[in-house]
């Protein structure tokens, strides 16, 4: 069926008319047209028939869970939905599998149920983000992430996590998701190299096809997209890992043959391998949105690389063309986008869209288009032939197929094969009857392994171990091989000064972060608690091993000269016991930088081969020797720039920044506690602001470096205080209640807060409301330049 409707047309392996030996092959017509029998009740080409103007855009409006009701979906008929990174069942982001199963019956009970003015009741489709298994559901297995995956050189392994991920998909009720990401990330200053297989296209093509397979089936065999499968999304269409200086959403400059043969690269395969859906991307190509890019869209990715299925937007993307906003955006559907997702604002864009129909801003002929390849997807599915509610199809609710023994072993497997070893003075494979201490606070630490995109959209903040059921940490994989090796091993997260261990293991690297929030400004490695644990050991004589975890290749040069061997473990997932399966030698390293490592901290473009540390394909074995590259250059000028003016910007806080409501700790600014409730909100990204709710008599702290600058802080006020609000930074409470009064629906607004007015600017602000009340915040920072100035709002 996908060949029929979610394949390509006839096109060699090229890159479309801007590369040589692609074009669309024509249709053959006899020379006395057929009779064409009618088309069959349940056909896309019915359906469409039969439907309302008002349904029709339905089916192309994606509107998210968080924002959307059954009974809404009674009332719009969506084609499709999807749960964001912070969206789960009924409000909650860590719910049961149980309650995902319930809520996709709910929704499939609501599109299907007859509608009154005998319109067709098409099922919608639920789409997710399983980029490293389906891994929003607490138990599911957790994949390492696509970065981990391309050092393993193994496309089998990719399709068979493809195919296990599909399953536990089923299990939950779900039909679609976004994956595989194909990007071709060139500069790993950007926050999303770890969804990124590798800076080469050609291993990049490979591996995304791969997984694809793994996740529908293969094209034109039986089974395809059938029981066990899910559709799938190749994403995003294109340039998103080559945007200048690895910015999330930047642009992408260049000449459009040369991007083409680097990003676009990956995409004929993916369709050759029948991939449902392809996302267009957030970034401009040369100054235009790919959103809102005709040529690209559909010049381009339809008629020369002949690609025949849906093509959907990412979160608000369209709002970002020019002219646009979330909810009113002819452009988009004019450039060739099939599915708007808008997560929050569908109710507005269904109005106008129905509005520009009937006006004839948008052709007809242009929405029946989008809605026939969004109906088409749905009969690849088999959801048009009488498919029954999601608990109860096959896998439906088999929750024994969820984080199943089976599927951890693959992820096991996958995390042994993805290690890299990049240093080693013979103290790798671990010695039987070792005294072994484990050390760093990632040792013991499954939401840090598991990195973003994990039971929450960025990962780590509040999570902890049992949100992961089932999931087995770094440290419990090396004390069981440890035991079964005769060893001794002792967890001692900071080190014990007393201990005479024969090695240490310190297990490090970075917090989880996802899109925008990991972007960088250079790969200098800053935190130095490993650093300083591997020289306490070596002071003592002891042997390290260092492990790292990270989403992608940084400058460690500190580290890697204070270790005795040294392992890139990336961001292995929920079956930590891989790791301790290479460190033991129960299976022999294998893994391969599919990036090169950076020999300097500055830029970030690992795909060259200047400044160099190790290059791609470089990983060490067992029987061969550690190379002679050491010690590496520790000099980083970045190291000494101020890390303290950014308190909180891009949704995350500061290094050295925590927020407090009274006792309660919020990781990156979310969360409740004390009456004060954080949550997260859209301005220029996503959630890239927070919303802070004080419920009476309550107060909100951030602490941080005492540097005595101003402060300069991002806000909006929707509705004015309805008590005294004041703000504290060591000195006497200020009151700013009138200040945000006169802000009350003025849009973005800057205030900037000195020792003028707050008689003290140290390491404390502290925001406190006697009434019930709320307002938003973007960005704040200390600006030593304003530290003498009035106080302003």
């Amino acid at each position: 069926m996908a060949r029929n409707g979610l394949g390509r047309l006839a096109c060699g392996a090229a890159l479309g008319g801007l590369l040589a030996g692609c074009s669309v092959a024509p249709e053959v017509q006899s020379a006395s047209a057929p009779v064409v029998a009618a088309p069959a009740a349940n056909s896309p080409e019915a359906l469409l028939a039969a439907m309302s103007i008002e349904r029709k855009v339905a089916q192309i409006i994606q509107p998210d869970i968080g924002s959307i009701t059954p009974a809404d979906m009674r009332q719009y008929r969506f084609g499709t939905i999807l749960n964001g990174g912070n969206s789960g069942p009924y409000g909650n982001d860590k719910a049961p599998a149980a309650d995902w199963l319930k809520l996709a019956d709910e929704y499939w009970e609501a599109s299907t149920a007859p509608l009154p003015d005998g319109e067709p009741a098409i099922p919608a489709l639920w789409a997710t983000d399983a980029v490293h298994g389906h891994a929003n559901v607490p138990g599911a297995t957790v994949f390492p992430h696509n970065i981990a995956l391309g050092a393993t050189f193994d496309t089998d392994l990719i399709r068979r996590i493809g195919a296990a991920t599909a399953v536990e998909i089923e299990v939950t009720g779900l039909d679609w998701t976004f994956a595989p990401t194909v990007a071709v990330a060139r500069d790993a200053r950007w926050g999303r190299t770890y969804e990124s297989y590798s800076a080469n296209p050609e291993l990049v093509t490979r591996y995304g096809a791969a997984m694809i397979e793994g996740l529908q089936g293969r094209a034109g065999a039986t089974g395809f997209l059938g029981q066990g499968k899910v559709a799938a999304t190749a994403k995003h269409y294109f340039g998103d890992g080559g945007t200048a200086q690895g910015v999330d959403q930047g642009d992408v400059n260049g000449d459009l043959k040369e991007l083409m043969a680097i990003h676009a690269a990956p995409y004929p395969a993916a369709i050759d391998a029948g991939v449902a859906s392809v996302m267009a991307s957030f970034n401009s190509i040369n100054g235009t949105k790919m959103h809102g890019n005709k040529p690209l869209l559909t010049d381009e990715l339809r008629g020369n690389l002949g690609f025949e299925g849906v093509v959907v937007g990412d979160w608000n993307g369209h709002g970002q063309i020019k002219g646009c906003t979330n909810s009113d955006c002819p452009q988009a559907l004019l450039a060739g986008l099939d599915v708007y997702m808008v997560p929050e604002d569908w109710k507005a864009l269904h109005a106008s869209l129905v509005r520009q129909i009937k006006d004839g801003t948008i052709p007809m002929a242009r929405l029946d288009e989008a809605v026939l390849r969004v109906l088409r997807m749905k009969q690849a599915l088999g959801i048009l032939d009488g498919e029954v509610k999601p608990s109860a199809r096959t896998n439906g609710g088999k929750w024994e197929l969820l984080g199943s023994p089976d599927h951890r072993a693959l992820a096991r497997e996958a995390v042994a094969k993805s290690q890299v070893i990049l240093k080693n003075a013979g103290v790798l494979p671990l010695k039987a009857g070792a005294r072994i201490e484990v050390a760093g606070a990632a040792a013991d630490n499954i939401p840090q392994q598991a990195g973003g995109w994990s039971v929450t959209w960025q990962g780590g903040g509040d999570l902890t171990a049992a949100d992961f059921p089932g999931a087995t940490s770094i440290w419990s994989g090396i004390a069981a091989a440890a035991k079964a090796a005769g060893s001794e091993a002792v967890l001692a997260p900071k080190g014990s000064a007393a201990s005479k261990p024969d090695i240490a293991i310190v297990v490090f690297g970075e917090q989880p972060y996802a899109e925008f929030v990991g972007d960088r400004k250079d790969l200098a490695f800053r935190d130095e608690e490993g650093l300083n644990l591997l020289k306490a050991y070596r002071a003592r004589g002891i042997k390290t091993v260092a492990v790292f975890l990270s989403g992608r290749p940084l400058w460690v040069n500190r580290e890697l000269n204070a270790a005795d061997a040294f392992v890139a473990s990336w961001l292995p997932g929920s079956e930590g016991a891989g790791v301790a399966d290479v460190l033991f030698g129960a299976v022999q390293p294998s893994g391969r930088l599919s990036f090169n490592w950076p020999g300097v901290c500055e830029g970030g473009g690992v795909h060259q081969g200047k400044d160099t540390l190790f290059g791609m394909g470089y990983g060490l074995r067992y029987d061969a020797p550690s190379p002679a590259l050491f010690p590496a250059d520790e000099t980083c000028a970045a190291l000494t720039h101020d890390a303290g003016a950014t308190w909180f910007a891009n949704g995350k806080l500061g290094a050295q920044v925590q927020a407090v409501a009274d006792n309660a700790l919020l990781p990156d600014l979310r969360g409740a506690g004390n009456g004060v409730v954080v949550t997260g909100v859209d301005r220029k990204a996503q959630e890239d602001a927070r919303r802070i709710a004080f419920g009476p008599g309550t107060k909100l702290s951030l602490t941080g470096p005492d540097s005595g600058a101003a402060w300069r802080i991002s806000y909006l006020v929707s509705s004015r205080p309805a008590g005294p609000v004041t703000v504290t930074a060591g000195g006497q409470p200020l009151d700013i209640t009138q200040g945000l009064s006169v802000a009350e629906g003025k849009g973005w607004r800057e205030m900037v807060l000195t020792p003028a007015c707050l008689g003290s600017a140290g390491g404390k602000l502290t925001f406190s409301s006697v009434a019930p009340f709320a307002f938003q915040i973007s960005e704040i920072t200390r600006d030593d330049s304003a530290a003498t100035a009035e106080c302003s709002f």
